[in-house]
């Protein structure tokens, strides 16, 4: 990687270095001049030129170099002023890459009033906790949390970077690949460490129909989001030590272009959360019609669990988006999940298939929904599941 100044071309400006978190750029008469000693190649100067004239090269990560680059990081997403529980579960897959590799966990904890989080990751598996916290962070924006991870990532080398695949995360991830010049595997389902040392980053594709392995031997840091309930976090060990540091990353208002306005919650009325509900009853397209989700309705209040809908059902519109379990809606990984009339395709198991207990109704003994499921009953829903919900009503008559 080479930075290329096209003296010729600037103007004088000033920006790149009151945008600098290193001190790099210095004024050097109506031009500026940098210290390359200092200089990470982060970006952010390149980003803010008006006029072209600071360039970044990246080129491949040298195989000699590839070593430099260690440690497992997790970008650790905050909301409401609390850290996500997608962040708790990477924690916990990256200790187990981190021991394969022999090297530490590092969270990263962005916001505004938040670092008292750290000890928690800690607790979770984290060697270390990088804490960003400024008021600048209060509100995700792409612009001031791009300038802060990438501040971090340039200068310490970690060897692998994950995010949470949210909104946010999906955001912010691709971001940091195009401002570092790295690639990135989105929506992973799986990561594990080769013979090679080199993380095997799994996620569907062609429709679902594989799970590709996908490798970044060419750059470093290898980054993935992953979606949130594939992974379980562990128990805490409250015994657990690391170490908190706090960075200070400046944020000039000129390079932040976008504020947040207002904050629109949208829930579906009468619905429970699919995302933190400890059961669901998820119908599918053998429910037939509409008004028949009264069924599993009725069946939910009695376990007080959420309603879903595989694909199908929310394309026709007889659940909302919100509700929908799979490749293209929720991943979820609730204590009891009832698949009811769902046949089991892969791009439905991929957001579910992590449930501690599945329970299938469906009519075709040859269902893959069945190949998963704890305990199956083959047999037509409209029948099962009275059955089930007239059982359920006499259990708690007699409590």
């Amino acid at each position: 990687m080479v930075l290329i100044y096209d003296k010729e071309k600037c103007t004088g400006c000033m920006l790149c270095p009151k945008v600098c978190n290193f001190g790099a750029i210095t004024k050097d008469g109506n031009k500026v001049r940098f210290d390359f000693d200092k200089c990470v190649l982060c970006g952010s100067c390149q980003e803010v030129c008006p006029v072209n004239a600071i360039k970044i090269e990246r080129k491949a990560v040298d195989k000699d170099k590839i070593a430099q680059y260690k440690d497992v990081w997790v970008v650790c997403e905050t909301a409401e002023g609390r850290v996500r529980s997608v962040a708790y579960e990477l924690v916990t897959k990256a200790r187990v890459l981190a021991d394969n590799l022999r090297e530490k966990v590092v969270a990263v904890l962005i916001g505004s009033d938040t670092s008292s989080y750290a000890e928690s990751l800690i607790q979770q598996g984290a060697d270390k906790v990088l804490v960003v916290d400024d008021k600048a962070f209060a509100d995700y924006t792409t612009d001031a949390y791009t300038i802060a991870v990438t501040s971090l990532i340039a200068p310490r080398k970690p060897a692998i970077v994950l995010f949470g695949a949210t909104g946010n995360g999906r955001d912010l991830a691709p971001r940091v690949a195009a401002r570092l010049g790295l690639g990135l595997t989105a929506d992973c389902t799986g990561l594990e460490i080769d013979d090679k040392r080199q993380l095997v980053q799994i996620r569907p594709a062609f429709g679902g129909n594989i799970m590709a392995e996908i490798l970044c031997p060419y750059t470093r840091p290898q980054m993935s989001t992953v979606r949130p309930n594939v992974f379980k976090p562990r128990e805490r060990d409250v015994s657990r030590k690391g170490t908190i540091e706090k960075v200070e990353v400046k944020i000039n208002p000129v390079q932040i272009r976008t504020r947040v306005v207002n904050r629109v919650k949208e829930l579906a009325e009468g619905m429970k959360p699919i995302d933190t509900a400890d059961v669901i009853v998820c119908s599918g397209r053998g429910i037939k019609d509409p008004a028949n989700l009264t069924l599993p309705t009725e069946l939910a209040k009695l376990l007080d669990a959420a309603v879903g809908g595989s694909r199908p059902v929310v394309d026709a519109g007889w659940l909302p988006p919100s509700q929908q379990v799979g490749q293209s809606g929720r991943t979820v990984c609730p204590k009891l999940y009832f698949a009811l009339g769902i046949s089991g395709a892969i791009q439905h198991r991929i957001g579910m298939s992590s449930s501690d207990v599945i329970v299938a109704v469906n009519k075709d003994p040859e269902a893959p929904i069945f190949e998963i499921a704890d305990f199956g009953i083959v047999g037509d829903l409209f029948e099962v599941v009275p059955a089930v919900i007239e059982e359920l009503k006499n259990l708690q008559s007699e409590r």
